[in-house]
Order: C-alpha cells, then sequence, then structure tokens
C-alpha cells in the first residue's frame, strides 16, 4: 500500500517489482533522476504522487511493459518514444543496425520497410547522416512515433506509408533492413509476457511466420542496387529457411549473424542483378 508520508528511500525496498523497476517507476512518477532519488530520499510523497505511483506498479503487476508505462526505452544509445502502436525496440535488432552500417557506402541510400517506432532508420540516419534514408510502414500511427523519434534526435527520415513495396515505384536502395512480423499464427509466446500487449500486426503475420519474409525477399530485387544488400531479423528457428529463400532468389554472400544470445537472429545476402 502507498500512502501520502511514504518517503522515496523506502518505497524503494519496499515496492512489489524488480528493483530495476521499482527505481524506473520512482522516478516516472515523481520526475526524478536516479540522483535525485538518492539526494531526495527522505522526502515524503504528496498524496497526488502516492497515486500516482500506485497506478502504475498495478500497471506493472498486471503485467504492461516498462516500456509503454514510461512511454521510453533506450536503443542503440537513444532514447526512443513508444507507445502500444509500435513494438518495444530490443536490444538483439541492434545486431541488424550494425549490419547495416557495414554495408551501407558512402552516401548511400537505405530503407527501413516496417519501421515501427523508427528505431532501425533513426539510428541508422544519427549514426551516418551522409546516408539518404527512407523508412516505411503500414500503419499510420506508428509512422507518427517515428517521426517523433526523428525530430527528437534530428535524424533525416523520408517516411512513407506503404504496405511493404506498394508505394515505393521504381526507387533503389543500397540496403534495405527489416525486422518484419515473423511469429507464426497461434504461436503461444504471443498470450505472454511483453508480447500481449504490443501491436499483433507487426509480431505475427497471421500465417507460418515466413508470409512478410517471403514478400520481402521476392520483391527486394526490384528496389536494390547492383550488389546491394537484403539484412532481415526473424526468429531464432528461421535462419535456416531464411537463407533458402534468399538463394532461391538469385541472392550471392548468404549468411546468417548471431545475437548476443548466440542465436542466429539476421539473415541476408546481396543481389549482384537487378530483376526485370
Amino acid at each position: 500500500m502507498i500512502t501520502a508520508g511514504d518517503t522515496i528511500g523506502a518505497l524503494q525496498s519496499a515496492l512489489p517489482l524488480d528493483p530495476l523497476e521499482n527505481r524506473i517507476l520512482l522516478c516516472h512518477a515523481l520526475g526524478l533522476s536516479r540522483v535525485g532519488l538518492v539526494t531526495q530520499s527522505d522526502r515524503a510523497l504528496t498524496a497526488e504522487e502516492a497515486a500516482q505511483l500506485a497506478t502504475l506498479v498495478e500497471r506493472r503487476k498486471f503485467g504492461e511493459p516498462i516500456a509503454y508505462i514510461v512511454g521510453r526505452r533506450e536503443f542503440y544509445g537513444l532514447d526512443f518514444e513508444v507507445n502500444d502502436s509500435v513494438l518495444i525496440p530490443r536490444p538483439d535488432t541492434e545486431l541488424l543496425v550494425e549490419l547495416a552500417l557495414e554495408r551501407l557506402p558512402q552516401q548511400g541510400r537505405l530503407l527501413d520497410m516496417g519501421t515501427g517506432s523508427g528505431a532501425i532508420a533513426v539510428s541508422v540516419a544519427h549514426t551516418r547522416p551522409d546516408a539518404a534514408v527512407t523508412a516505411l510502414d503500414y500503419s499510420g500511427a506508428a509512422l507518427d512515433v517515428a517521426r517523433a523519434n526523428a525530430n527528437a534526435h534530428g535524424a533525416a527520415v523520408r517516411f512513407l506509408r506503404s504496405d511493404w513495396f506498394s508505394n515505393l515505384d521504381a526507387e533503389t536502395f543500397d540496403v534495405i533492413a527489416s525486422n518484419p512480423p515473423y511469429i507464426a499464427s497461434g504461436d503461444e509466446h504471443l498470450s505472454r509476457g511483453d508480447l500481449r500487449f504490443e501491436p499483433n500486426m507487426a509480431l505475427t503475420d497471421r500465417a507460418d511466420g515466413l508470409a512478410a519474409l517471403r514478400i520481402i525477399i521476392g520483391g527486394a530485387g526490384r528496389h536494390l542496387a547492383p550488389n546491394g544488400w537484403l539484412l532481415l531479423e526473424h526468429g531464432y528457428d528461421q535462419a535456416a529457411q531464411v537463407r533458402a529463400l534468399l538463394e532461391a532468389q538469385g541472392y550471392a554472400d548468404v549468411q546468417s549473424w548471431r545475437d548476443l544470445a548466440g542465436i542466429e537472429r539476421v539473415s541476408g545476402g546481396r543481389f549482384a542483378t537487378r530483376n526485370a
């Protein structure tokens, strides 16, 4: 029970959550930094602060992700706004950013397909201001979040509402990167943990988990410059299938890369010849 008069210091150990989550919610509810929690540890909460903190704690106990509760998530060293219109950026996806940056030539062109919060596109544009970065998404609400994140970090990103390649015309890019929906319909993970609160259309293709990946691999050749790279994040058990799809479409140097947990998380290849 959180009540007016409780001190900040006492609450840090009394709240019924993980210590890190306790600290994050206290900082958010009270508008304090981590240092502020220490320097003001003897300060007592007002009735309004106690009520607000109690509401946040109940939301977390119900299972709502911390990132949605506070509206922020760190990714690639940047602070991103998030809400329930977009996936929560995860550290594993930083591998996709690193691979894209390694393959993006000076003044190169990059396309981020299914941008969500804009984490991939904004991170690339922020790191490489020489690059021409385009990000697309089918969701207008997601694009609103992505634009806000680009503006917050001074990242030059062109945003486009498109159902995959439908509004791209004949544009070509040196790198196409995507973290598409790759969870199969009915997968039990969709009803667990944070995934219960994240946008379903960004998680599952409502098929076998490879439907969106097939669309991207099948169409990307028409939008890649000669020797351009296609890089795709996928599920923990999909690497071999994604490599086979890439090889069937004529990609060279097809390979997979492992994330911090040692799981093959990103697969890609170089498209040496443009499709007709």
